[in-house]
């Protein structure tokens, strides 16, 4: 009787200090997510990338956060104790009791850009990820985080004839970036843990933010500047939009040996308002030194509200593991079209019309994990291997002399999970090719190499002695 009064009171001391603390834990992880947002935003510089006009830019997620692209995109049905997967938020409802989960990650990027005629390669490195997770309650767990979501780099030149004879240079150039902070929660509503039957269901409030310049100039060439004056259209698009993300996740023994598991991830349409600063003008002159606005008129507002669209998004996932051994799992996700719709709120648009068209996207990958276990007795088969692959259908549609360009991909990844600290920790090793489009448009070959470092820490536990 003696022993069930105590483990009642230390089951209450524990409660209590970790309410004590869990705000104190968070506040001090949207300090280190405030602080890092901006370096994330700086960091982006990326290369230059075609494709990255359009739009709010290009993303290669999820395959820059290394647990993902080991299992070569592979993510609904993914849940631990010791990661975050932003990708599905009821793998949150994993989380440890009394632990803090903390998860960053960085990646390299070797591309190469190739058509029928040249081809370029360009290198550039950032961080991947940078995650948090802890228990609330027994049955509530919380996350939070910043990834890199979409970036713009790109600079090109075309020559065209003005009036029939006259040689005009339009530069096409832009840069910036967009980042996304998540918090988000999940609950367990069946069974608690990382086995037997369970269902856990969570959902994420996303927050886009960043800044996009972007410019068109046109130079004329060797031709009377009175009547031919250079020009110049600049764009900067800022953003400070909210999202939302829904998830479930359930898993159910087969026998005693194997667990099949199932994952679905929803995002509904959201239409959203952006701001477009937008300057037009002409320059003349022999130093450039003066200058015309265009646009705006007197009184009128540089700023236009501008329309950034997210349709219905599905994802659902598949797994099958046998305890301590393997795992397969699959993914498909289906949407409208791909990424964000991105309608200018100015008439004429600033850099002509989009080629930009908008349609049905798909994804599909497979992914096979050697599970590691702790049980084993060298630490060679304490590590887990995986690789995966995966197909995308409708990444961008292109409209080009009349016809639609679709630009599909494909990819493949590989990696290996080293367990530390009694497995408390892990270590994530990744590669991952992709390529976008083909030669007769644009194709893009790119390696992405990753490394990431998830620890769960005991923060929550009251020690009985000093």
């Amino acid at each position: 009787m003696k022993n069930e009064e105590s483990n009642i009171r230390n089951e209450e001391s524990r409660m209590k200090n970790r309410r004590r603390l869990a705000p104190k834990a968070m506040a001090c992880l949207f300090f280190i997510l405030y602080s890092s947002l901006f370096i994330s935003i700086q960091a982006q510089n990326g290369f230059n990338m075609p494709y990255s006009q359009f739009g709010i830019g290009y993303s290669d997620l999820p395959y820059t956060v290394p647990t993902v692209n080991r299992m070569g995109g592979v993510a609904y049905t993914l849940s631990g104790s010791n990661y975050v997967n932003p990708f599905n938020p009821a793998s949150y409802g994993s989380i440890g009791m009394e632990s803090f989960v903390f998860d960053m990650g960085a990646t390299i990027q070797a591309t190469r850009l190739q058509n029928n005629a040249e081809s370029a390669n360009d290198a550039d490195g950032n961080i991947s990820h940078l995650m948090f997770g802890l228990p609330i309650t027994k049955w509530w767990k919380a996350a939070a985080g910043l990834l890199p979501y979409s970036s713009v780099d790109y600079e090109s030149v075309l020559e065209s004839t003005y009036q029939g004879n006259s040689v005009v240079k339009n530069i096409y150039d832009g840069t910036g970036g967009v980042s996304m902070v998540f918090v988000g929660s999940a609950f367990n509503i069946l069974g608690n843990g990382l086995e037997g039957r369970r269902l856990q269901a969570g959902f994420n409030v996303n927050l886009l933010t960043g800044r996009i310049q972007r410019a068109l100039s046109y130079d004329f060439q060797g031709i009377d500047s009175t009547h031919f004056m250079d020009k110049r259209r600049l764009k900067e698009t800022k953003l400070a939009n909210l999202l939302f993300d829904l998830g479930v996740q359930y898993w159910e023994p087969l026998g005693e040996r194997y667990t099949l598991g199932v994952g679905v991830t929803y995002k509904p349409y959201r239409k959203m308002n952006i701001d477009d600063k937008v300057l037009v003008y002409t320059y003349h002159g022999s130093d450039q030194s003066l200058v015309d606005t265009v646009f705006p008129a007197a009184g009128q507002s540089a700023t236009v509200e501008s329309i950034l669209e997210q349709d219905h998004t599905i994802g659902v996932g598949l797994s099958l593991a046998r305890n301590n051994q393997w795992m397969v799992a699959a993914d498909v996700t289906f949407s409208g079209w791909a990424g964000m719709k991105y309608t200018e709120g100015i008439t004429p648009p600033v850099f002509g019309e989009s080629t930009l068209d908008y349609g049905p996207y798909s994804r599909y990958a497979l992914a096979f994990e050697k599970t590691g276990s702790m049980d084993a007795s060298s630490y060679w088969g304490r590590i887990s291997w995986s690789a995966g692959f995966n197909i995308e259908q409708g990444v961008m549609r292109l409209s080009i002399n009349g016809r639609s360009e679709v630009v599909d991909a494909w990819g493949l990844g590989l990696g290996a999970t080293l367990p530390m600290r009694k497995g408390r920790s892990l270590l994530t090793l990744s590669a991952g090719y992709r390529s976008v489009g083909n030669k007769d448009l644009l194709q893009r070959n790119c390696f992405t190499f990753g490394i990431g470092v998830s620890t769960s820490e005991r923060w929550f536990v009251k020690r009985k002695y000093n």
